[in-house]
């Protein structure tokens, strides 16, 4: 049987243009402070959407508490602040959006693509190499997830604007992805769709380390008949190790005291060469209207690159 592929290109706003109203975002995770490598992606996302002359919006994604620390919603929310980004909304909190991704899966459930299961992934995929039936019977005292049921020969290509042509097949590289965990927590990948089409996002500029999430949230999209985002995924920030700039790996968190070095570190790291005259400013304000008036997709780097950490403080 032929693959069915779905190929999402959304037209790209230019600079400057009006033809429709351009939405971005910022979504952190609040397991800790801003970082370099996240603040890159914050600055990525807020240049684009105000050369789009676009509203930029921050979400905080608090959907998993297990992983978060106390006070980092709001330390995350004066750290942007700090670097003179400033959202253009009333900040959305993901736990207040419980019943949004209850009431998408009973639509999901309605159209017999969730299905209970236990099973890891790799069981999973064994048992349905031999059965119809995605999953084992079980009792109904096992705590079970809840997954969505990836459709055979579905592939989805979209154009990234800073990675160019993506194509993954859902059914052989995802498999059938959880929406709901086995504790009763709901799945980044639910989340983060229903929320963007909620927000009414019409560009989502993130790091390259979720490329290939997108895919699965296109797809999830197209099952909801939701509309699908222009993506950009710019490349992470690593350490001298290779290794990301991440909470896990210890990267050392962003301070106000430093907040135009930090800035200046996350324009040039972003392709932009700051003039002179701004090597010396104090003011997060001329630096980001600098960089809005400077921004091009073509000098973004394709590649990750190195920061040393030491450098911020």
């Amino acid at each position: 049987m032929a693959s069915t592929q779905f190929n999402f290109m959304p037209v790209a706003i230019k600079p400057g243009s009006s033809a429709c109203h351009y939405v971005g975002r910022f979504a952190p995770s609040p397991t800790g402070p801003l970082h370099f490598g996240s603040l890159v992606s914050a600055v990525a996302s807020y240049l684009d959407a105000k050369a789009n002359k676009g509203e930029w919006l921050v979400r905080i994604e608090d959907i998993d508490p297990p992983r978060e620390s106390s006070g980092s919603s709001d330390k995350i929310l004066r750290q942007l602040q700090e670097h003179g980004l400033q959202w253009d909304r009333e900040v959305l909190y993901q736990s207040h959006r419980t019943e949004a991704y209850l009431s998408a899966l009973k639509t999901l459930k309605r159209s017999g693509l969730i299905f209970s299961c236990h099973c890891s992934r790799q069981q999973l995929k064994e048992y349905a190499a031999t059965h119809s039936y995605p999953c084992p019977p079980t009792s109904s005292s096992t705590l079970s997830s809840l997954r969505l049921l990836a459709e055979d020969n579905k592939i989805i290509i979209f154009d990234d604007i800073f990675q160019g042509q993506q194509r993954q097949s859902i059914k052989e590289e995802v498999g059938d992805m959880v929406l709901c965990r086995k504790d009763g927590l709901y799945a980044y990948q639910l989340a983060v769709v229903i929320d963007d089409c909620f927000q009414k996002i019409t560009h989502v500029i993130r790091g390259s380390d979720l490329l290939e999430s997108t895919p699965r949230q296109i797809y999830l999209q197209n099952l909801l008949k939701f509309p699908t985002p222009t993506y950009g995924h710019v490349p992470i920030a690593v350490d001298k190790e290779g290794r990301k700039l991440s909470k896990q790996n210890l990267a050392p968190s962003l301070g106000c005291q430093a907040a135009t070095k930090n800035l200046t570190n996350a324009i040039s790291w972003l392709g932009l060469s700051l003039p002179d005259k701004l090597s010396k400013t104090n003011h997060c304000d001329e630096l980001l209207a600098w960089a809005t008036a400077h921004w091009n997709h073509d000098k973004v780097p394709r590649m990750q690159q190195s920061q040393n950490p030491d450098n911020l403080k």
